[in-house]
């Protein structure tokens, strides 16, 4: 089973990451979105990435423009059914990524892959949705996609070897370092992440430290990149909460209980970096 075409079904912050991923590692890439002003902005946001990639000395001019004439897009999702994996990177809906499943298992050829980037809802419901449940797998790449070096590959319940092998395969190409998870909620970084962010608002909450002693604490302590805090204004309060809300439903467990703070804050449209402002402002 070889990979050449790829579709990725949106173009939004993760969409657009995975793919300029892709485009950079030599894949035919065609992104779908569900009308042409958000597809212009996806677009947009990946040409901006990919001159940032050549600022940086990542890529070079030559490399960028390859990387762009292999994409392209559309709004009409027929126009993936020629594709040999399809990654899938819309909200965090149940309901929505199932009709999208849906609809591809449909319109793909039975050998294609169908896979999706949820971070924590399960991949053997939605392959429920499919007449193919062992062509469907998790390919959750983490934000910024090009930057970021996990790809955590999901198995669900009826997921093929062949399949899996496949997915292990094309993580090397793009140029990520893969891990294998079973479909359970949270699958492995957000079934121990959840509880470390959720911990750090609670600490804040209780007035047991200042937000910035916090990250320095754990920053410093244990050499961490950046502080909890800090580090959920980067993935997004209102992720966090739909994450944290999803496993506590699935587990009961208390560690996946949301502080109010979390809540009223998502609720205030305090929301990270992405609104300008969460646990610190960044106006």
């Amino acid at each position: 089973m070889e990979i050449k075409t790829i579709g990725v079904v949106g173009s939004g912050l993760m969409g657009a990451g995975i793919v300029e991923v892709c485009a950079r590692s030599g894949y035919d890439v065609v992104v779908r979105e569900i009308n042409e002003e958000l597809l212009q902005a996806g677009l947009d946001g990946i040409g901006a990435s990919m001159d940032e990639a050549v600022k940086r000395g990542k890529i070079d001019v030559e490399a960028r423009q390859t990387a762009w004439d292999r994409i392209s897009g559309t709004t009409d999702l027929a126009d993936l059914s020629s594709s040999d994996l399809v990654i899938e990177a819309i909200t965090e809906n149940m309901e929505l990524k199932k009709e999208i499943f849906a609809e591809l298992d449909r319109r793909c050829p039975s050998q294609s892959i169908l896979a999706s980037n949820t971070s924590s809802l399960s991949i053997t419901e939605i392959a429920s949705a499919t007449r193919r449940p062992e062509q469907i797998i998790g390919l959750h790449f983490f934000n910024p996609a090009p930057v970021m070096p996990l790809l955590e590959i999901v198995r669900a319940l009826l997921t093929s070897e062949e399949v899996l092998d496949v997915a292990q395969r094309f993580g090397a190409s793009v140029g990520k370092t893969t891990v294998v998870a079973k479909d359970t909620p949270g699958f492995i970084v957000n079934l121990l992440l959840i509880p470390f962010l959720l911990d750090a608002v609670r600490a804040y909450e209780n007035g047991m430290a200042t937000r910035e002693d916090i990250d320095t604490g754990i920053r410093l302590g244990l050499n961490h990149p950046m502080g909890p805090l800090t580090l959920l204004d980067f993935v997004g309060l209102d992720t966090t909460l739909f994450v944290a809300d999803a496993m506590y439903a699935e587990y009961k467990d208390a560690r996946y209980a949301v502080p109010p703070l979390l809540r009223r804050m998502v609720m205030a449209g305090r929301l990270g970096r992405k609104s300008g402002a969460g646990v610190y402002d960044y106006s």
